[in-house]
């Protein structure tokens, strides 16, 4: 069969990167099929130019991808695709459908045929044979579809072996087409390409859908295979920059040990990042020096907040103190630090708030970025918040960090997103921090780039 696998992003999106999942996806499908993968992002959003490539291709199958602020979109092509193409099968997987099945299906019909929950590298080719007749629905993991007037869900099965996997089709989805800083403002070499090692997380922190999306089991890929990658990356590829974008890359010490070994053994000139954010209590002086001898240059942590009440309620197992300590070891390692922060967390007051960003300004970070707190679908913090009434019916669309969707009792939305601002600009207009950041400015392009995120984060 003939498949289209789209990645439609977000309408007001601010960067766009290379859609692993989708690679990973593709990867296992085209043995048997003929796969293309369309990122709408690299199209300039234009409907002309999707259109044109769906009729084209004239695929059997299209599949999107939906991130819960991406349903609108998906919702969007999916009445162009099937104006376009009435016959093609048209099913949506990823977070939102995985986590909100019913509500997934009710604002995608009737362009949505399927939904297919959960890791999908295995049921989407049963899916395909089920399309075929070699196959029923109920024998699809994660499927969910509309039989007699209601909504059938299969149950989700997890891939127990991601070794076994094999590697993304990186040449469906070129990393060298895409912009430089894909997932952060800026970068030390280029071109980049993330990489994901492990999946799964077992901590319970009650605003995040990791552990409820890839489970709580980890599961990792071998170092031999995560090399393959790399090796495949820097010489067919051109890459020299390495983004691992794991939810807990050093939570398994000896797993992060073998992979940064097998890196620094490679001999391979390339630079090292961790945009997506470590667990900063796992981190100690072996783990850090591996990670500088194998070109890391910058790591992200997830601090979140600098009130040991707030990092309480969010169910961190963290506290200021531990921070404190853990930050001052990895600059003493000569590791640059950028540090997520969330203002806004159920039950925080105004001062609650201050007191988070003014530890953001004590601590010797290169760059910080302050998000306000967003309710994710079916996390226990949100969970709670319908419970007692705080929210009811979310607008799923809003669920971006440049909106303020939600904010605590007692403090107003506008209010919410003054703080955020004013985070930003007492971080980054200090003299010595904006003379740092200014000096990694890579081109006139790159500028643009740059100026763009600030119009959204701070302007909008």
């Amino acid at each position: 069969m003939k498949i289209l696998l789209v990645k439609p992003g977000i309408a007001h999106g601010d960067h766009i990167q290379p859609p692993l999942g989708i690679a990973f996806l593709a990867s296992r499908l085209r043995d048997k099929n003929e796969v293309r993968v369309l990122d709408f992002g690299k199209l300039d959003r234009r409907d002309d130019r999707f259109l044109d490539s769906v009729k084209e291709f004239a695929p059997d199958v299209v599949g999107f991808q939906c991130y819960s602020p991406e349903i609108g979109e998906v919702k969007r092509l999916g009445a162009l695709t099937r104006a376009a193409l009435p016959k093609a099968v048209i099913i949506s997987g990823g977070p939102h459908p995985t986590l909100c099945p019913e509500e997934t299906m009710a604002r995608l019909s009737p362009e949505a045929d399927y939904l297919l929950r959960g890791e999908t590298e295995d049921s989407f080719p049963l899916f395909i044979e089920m399309l075929g007749g070699r196959a029923a629905p109920a024998d699809v993991p994660g499927l969910a579809w509309r039989e007699d007037g209601k909504l059938r869900v299969n149950e989700i099965r997890p891939i127990k072996d991601i070794d076994a996997l094999p590697l993304p089709a990186w040449d469906l989805i070129n990393p060298q087409e895409y912009p430089p800083a894909q997932h952060g403002a800026f970068f030390n070499q280029f071109p980049i390409a993330p990489i994901v090692t492990t999946r799964g997380c077992p901590f319970a922190c009650g605003f995040c859908t990791a552990p409820i999306l890839s489970g709580r089991q980890m599961r990792k890929r071998s170092a031999a295979s995560v090399m393959a990658e790399i090796e495949l990356l820097y010489h067919k590829f051109g890459i020299r920059e390495i983004h691992i974008v794991d939810d807990n890359f050093t939570l398994d010490k000896a797993h992060a040990v073998s992979i940064l070994k097998a890196i620094v053994a490679s001999g391979l000139p390339i630079s090292l990042a961790f945009p997506n954010g470590v667990r900063i209590g796992t981190l100690d002086e072996e783990l850090l020096d591996l990670m500088k001898r194998a070109g890391t240059y910058l790591i992200s942590v997830g601090i979140e907040s600098g009130s040991d009440k707030t990092l309480k309620r969010m169910d961190k197992q963290l506290s200021v103190s531990l921070i404190r300590e853990k930050v001052a070891l990895i600059k003493s390692m000569g590791i640059d630090l950028a540090a997520f922060f969330i203002l806004g967390f159920p039950d925080e007051t105004v001062e609650d708030m201050r007191e988070t960003i003014n530890f953001s300004l004590e601590l010797p970070l290169l760059r910080a970025n302050f998000f306000t707190f967003l309710p994710l679908p079916m996390t226990p913090v949100t969970l709670k918040l319908i419970e007692s009434g705080e929210i009811g019916q979310m607008d799923v669309e809003g669920l971006i960090f440049q909106k303020v969707p939600y904010a605590p009792k007692g403090v107003t939305r506008d209010q919410l997103r003054s703080l955020q601002r004013e985070a930003f600009l007492k971080f980054y207009l200090r003299p010595g921090i904006m003379l740092r950041n200014v000096m990694q400015i890579r081109s006139l392009k790159h500028f643009g780039y740059l100026a763009k995120r600030f119009y959204h984060w701070i302007l909008m």
